[in-house]
């Protein structure tokens, strides 16, 4: 009988710890999701000035003419979808912990796409535990900075770039810290000497890759964070000429942002930054490497110099009530150009953007948009300004998939 009794006691365990396993196994199954979102979006306006017509739908100080009727007659109505988005997130338990993985794109084209409509790659990340892989936001950016607008491109003077990067995150939440590095990169000017053969033959060479950090600090009226950004850049001369005018520089930014939550109602977004060729990690910028003379030297009469560049953003949102809100604000680029760049060269632009959006129902909302923009040219005295008025009409939609 003892026997019996113990066989019968120890399937009685087996089936129990099986059941336990299952019951852990669904657990595990459960804690597995997915989500689909993204938004459609149409934009509408009028451009009472001139921008390079690529760019229709924004603005791009850079893009504004460099000189008078450079991109034809003031006065262009335009409709637009480029800035419609679809993403996916992904949630795995693992034994290191959550795995988070997100792809998303939108259809804004840029590059050899620009002013069309194709699928424009935003994020490719995944993160697990303290480390991160892939594209995503940039340590020395501060995306909490942008704005509530429908213009899309954003502050000119803020830091806004997707890079590829391996990221650690030794403190995370509310308060944290990310140091990261990230695929190197630059462009260049060559100036009043873009058209001599003697700058064929030189060519960028990125041995390190950039090195970035941020640090937030979380306060009960919101945050304040510092980023700041390192990377080496170099470029060869490769020719066989009486020349050398190979060369390196060190760039170097430092960003310091804030979310200030005055009210429930307002929030004050700002960031002050400052640095030398770091211009491809801004919103809207020219180039990191200007050229100078230097005519002492017979064997390097021209040389490469990180361009000092400065950025501000200043902007409230403000909730009227449920329904209706409002951002307005100001940001500006100042670039210190070098002695032997064009006097048409981009040193300075200027944006400012106030509107009113109504959101009527959950997931829908449409807003009306003041846009103004100014570009300085370097020394040649140039001038200009665009004026804009932009009605855009979204539609949110997000769904969650649970793996049972």
């Amino acid at each position: 009988m003892n026997s019996k009794f113990k066989s019968v006691a120890l399937a009685i365990c087996i089936i129990a710890l099986s059941a336990t396993g299952l019951m852990a196994q669904e657990e595990d199954e459960k804690k597995k999701s997915m989500e689909i979102y993204g938004f459609i979006m149409m934009d509408a306006g009028y451009n009472f000035n001139q921008i390079q017509p690529d760019w229709y739908d924004v603005i791009r100080t850079t893009k504004l003419p460099a000189f008078k009727n450079q991109y034809g007659a003031d006065g262009n109505f335009y409709f637009s979808v480029r800035q419609t988005r679809l993403g996916f997130k992904n949630y795995f338990p693992t034994g290191l912990g959550e795995l988070k993985t997100q792809f998303e794109f939108e259809m804004f084209g840029t590059g050899v796409d620009a002013g069309q409509t194709t699928i424009r790659l935003r994020h490719a990340y995944a993160e697990l535990g303290k480390f991160g892989a892939g594209q995503y936001w940039s340590p020395f950016m501060d995306i909490d900075v942008f704005p509530n607008t429908v213009e899309y491109w954003g502050p000119p003077g803020m830091a806004f770039f997707r890079n590829v990067q391996f990221r650690y995150m030794p403190i995370q939440g509310d308060t944290r810290l990310t140091i990261a590095l990230e695929r190197p990169g630059a462009s260049a000017d060559q100036g009043i000497y873009a058209n001599r053969i003697e700058l064929d033959d030189v060519a960028g060479h990125f041995r390190w890759p950039d090195l970035s950090a941020e640090y937030r600090r979380a306060f009960k009226f919101g945050y304040i964070e510092l980023a700041a950004i390192f990377r080496r850049m170099e470029w060869e001369d490769l020719g066989t000429d009486q020349y050398d005018l190979s060369g390196d520089e060190l760039g170097w930014g430092v960003n310091l942002s804030t979310n200030v939550n005055l009210t429930e109602n307002d929030v004050i977004r700002g960031s002050v930054l400052y640095g030398e060729g770091v211009q491809n990690y801004m919103n809207d910028a020219p180039v990191d490497i200007g050229i100078k003379n230097n005519f002492n030297d017979p064997v390097k009469p021209v040389e490469g110099v990180a361009l000092p560049v400065f950025g501000l953003v200043a902007f409230i949102d403000h909730k009227w009530n449920e329904k209706f809100s409002t951002a307005a604000g100001y940001s500006r680029i100042d670039i210190d150009n070098s002695d032997a760049m064009t006097p048409d060269a981009f040193k300075s632009g200027q944006y400012v953007v106030a509107n009113l959006m109504w959101y009527p129902v959950k997931n829908v909302m449409a807003g009306v948009e003041f846009q103004w923009g100014d570009r300085r040219n370097y020394t040649d005295g140039w001038s200009t300004s665009i004026t804009k008025v932009q009605f855009s009409f979204k539609y949110n939609f997000s769904q969650m998939f649970y793996r049972r």
